[in-house]
């Protein structure tokens, strides 16, 4: 009979140091690790664990002692560095600032996080004498070493800029550190017929009522959330999306076919507060809850693609683009600030493609 193994590994996630207790599936062990206070299961890292106690971890061996083999190889220690008093005065500072001109939630974690990294990074130095050749090593020997995205790079080196000219009154000249250049990755688009099978997959009302406003207007999932019933103007047929992203209103036409599936949904379900509205009365309908609709329709239609919900938005576009509609007023419609932006969809629109014969038809 095989020795039962469980292993023990101490690490970082979801920024807390936890005690993972990992084994292969048995209900016995599962009973077994359940007796321990606040043992919750995690579906990423595919392992219970628990709060990194000495309480928690000497009631793990007396659990499991006799029991089974106890493979501690992976608990080791981990330090974490928190940033000096100092730095968290002036990241408070600056996250204020942030709020005042009025950026948005995910702009504030986002710049504030990156911040809180770099100061990390230099938490022995005080903040006055950082200087151009700290941000270049801090590239090199942080983001770089750990083989980050170039779009965190990007972030990163901006939200220092940011908060040394605003907190610290001090230019971090950018120039010297290098950036990378920006990958320029088409759009992912579906098919019509995918499109169709995704927004009939939802026997929901609400589901399906949700996705293909996303896709009938092109909207960002931030926007289809925020909607609230008064920005469905079904006199004029316009749906109203007030600020939306770089704090900008617009307005989209709205689809007679949609207006009919919004009465239907709003006869059953009657929101209050925003137009689509979670299982609290009020509450905005949270925008991982619509995720995993999305994924449940990709499971139904036995659609392959890693399907995101933002592929609905460019496949508004692209066949917008393919019908014949003006660029001008899909960039309007999309709400860019460029028409730069909005001319990527030229690059994955088939329709002149397709008029294109290629030299092995004659072969």
């Amino acid at each position: 009979m095989a020795v039962k193994i469980i292993q023990l590994e101490r690490l970082i996630h979801q920024k807390q140091v936890r005690l993972l207790v990992r084994f292969g599936f048995d209900d016995y062990f599962k009973n077994l690790v359940q007796e321990l206070e606040g043992a919750l299961w995690s579906n990423t890292l595919k392992s219970w664990h628990v709060d990194d106690t000495d309480e928690n971890l000497t009631k793990i061996y007396a659990i499991f002692k006799d029991k089974v083999d106890i493979d501690d190889t992976f608990l080791v220690p981990i330090v974490v560095v928190k940033i000096s008093e100092e730095a968290a005065v002036m990241l408070n500072d600056f996250t204020l600032w942030l709020k005042s001109k009025r950026y948005s939630p995910n702009t504030i974690k986002t710049y504030t996080e990156s911040i809180k990294s770099f100061l990390k990074f230099y938490h022995n130095k005080p903040i006055a004498e950082i200087t151009n050749q700290d941000v270049i090593t801090f590239n090199n020997e942080y983001i770089l070493a750990n083989n980050y995205s170039a779009s965190f790079q990007n972030q990163v080196v901006n939200a220092i800029k940011l908060f040394f000219k605003t907190v610290e009154n001090k230019m971090i000249d950018v120039d010297l550190v290098h950036r990378p250049k920006r990958p320029k990755l088409l759009p992912n688009v579906l098919s019509k017929g995918e499109v169709k099978a995704i927004l009939d997959a939802p026997t929901n009302v609400k589901h399906k009522a949700m996705l293909s406003l996303i896709y009938s207007c092109g909207l960002r999932c931030g926007e289809l959330i925020n909607l609230k019933p008064n920005d469905i103007d079904s006199c004029r047929n316009i749906v109203v999306i007030r600020n939306g992203k770089g704090k900008k209103d617009r307005i989209t036409p709205l689809s007679i076919k949609i207006l009919d599936l919004l009465r239907e949904y709003f006869k059953k379900y009657k929101p209050s507060t925003y137009l689509f509205e979670g299982q609290n009365k009020g509450e905005k309908y949270s925008d991982r809850s619509l995720q995993l609709v999305l994924k449940q329709c990709l499971r139904k239609t036995k659609i392959t693609k890693p399907v995101a919900l933002h592929w609905l938005r460019h496949s508004y576009a692209t066949h917008l683009l393919e019908s014949g509609t003006d660029l001008r007023y899909i960039q309007e419609l999309l709400g860019h600030n460029s028409s730069k932006t909005t001319e990527i969809y030229t690059h994955v629109s088939t329709k002149n493609l397709q008029l294109i014969k290629s030299p092995f038809d004659d072969l």
